[in-house]
């Protein structure tokens, strides 16, 4: 392995190691490019963590040598940078796998490394809308825009958000090829799952309106909501027209994008509807997901057994 080091810190070794692994993942496992951003750092922040607490001659061997020792100076470190439990413990779990990895690669054992544990952080259940709050958020959201069409748009990825329970990220990643909406629109979510999604007829003509106002030339493989020059419009824009509107009718700092997603599943399964559809309809793997996610109580998931269950039916 050289010794030179590379951007970031890292020695080449290092650097081409990491490239390697992430390019593993990215090709076996479908993950995501936000991910590949998220495991690039965490990684890359731990391996120069340890190159400077073992000297410049650390390199992908000596992560053999690493003790629970090396890993809570690093853990200790990291809070000490104001790093948070949850952020930690993502870390740590990205730190994991690219030493398992390597260590099944090189043929040796990483104890030291996986059997540090993640620091203990309370679950953070997100908190829904009232359906009423949830339908002033899209009426108000249009209202924070003089042009016509940017309003359009705004109000038609909200009523996307909350119409069909899709992330802001496959809300954007839309292209004009998907308008007109039909019955149903194919997503393809995290990990590169494709599910089908039914498309509400106030959703649809939502983005039928956008596409009328817009003033863009909306060609098939381009993206479907523009921003205000035309390029693919930034999430971001999204986040603060919603903080407009929330602040306007004096709802919490809670109410993001994102939250327009939760109300979409907590409003379904308070409306009956069965938690394992609501699941597929989210793209979630693990139905723990979409409990946390519905802010589902106790009573209502004794419901939901009753209701589903083939013991519980016989009874």
């Amino acid at each position: 392995m050289t010794a030179s080091v590379a951007s970031g810190g890292l020695t080449d070794g290092l650097r081409v190691c990491v490239a390697e692994w992430l390019d593993l993942e990215r090709a076996l496992k479908g993950v995501s490019e936000n991910t590949i951003t998220a495991y690039r750092s965490d990684v890359t922040g731990w391996l120069s963590f340890m190159m400077h607490h073992h000297g410049t001659g650390f390199g992908t061997g000596k992560i053999a040598e690493l003790t629970i020792s090396d890993m809570r100076s690093w853990m200790a470190s990291e809070r000490a940078r104001g790093i948070g439990a949850r952020s930690l413990a993502r870390s740590l779990s990205a730190v994991k796998t690219f030493s398992r990895w390597i260590a099944e690669r090189d043929g040796f054992d990483a104890t030291g490394v996986l059997s540090a544990r993640a620091p203990k952080f309370g679950k953070k259940l997100p908190r829904p809308l009232t359906p009423d709050a949830a339908q002033n958020m899209i009426d108000t959201v249009e209202l924070q825009s003089a042009e016509p069409w940017i309003a359009a748009r705004d109000m038609a990825v909200l009523t996307l958000l909350y119409g069909c329970g899709l992330r802001i990220s496959e809300a954007l990643s839309l292209t004009g090829r998907a308008a007109p909406l039909g019955e149903t629109i194919r997503i393809v979510g995290k990990g590169n799952k494709e599910r089908l999604v039914p498309v509400l007829p106030v959703a649809r003509r939502a983005v039928a309106e956008y596409v009328r106002e817009c003033p863009y030339d909306l060609e098939d493989d381009m993206a479907l909501f523009r921003g205000k020059r035309g390029g693919p419009l930034n999430p971001r824009l999204i986040s603060k027209v919603t903080e407009q509107a929330r602040m306007q009718l004096g709802l919490p700092s809670t109410v993001t994008p994102h939250a327009m997603r939760h109300s979409f599943a907590t409003h379904l399964l308070n409306a009956g509807g069965d938690l394992r559809a609501i699941q597929e309809l989210l793209g979630h793997a693990s139905l723990s997901t979409t409990q946390a996610y519905t802010a589902v109580d106790t009573a209502r998931l004794l419901e939901v057994y009753d209701a589903a269950h083939p013991r519980a039916q016989k009874a």
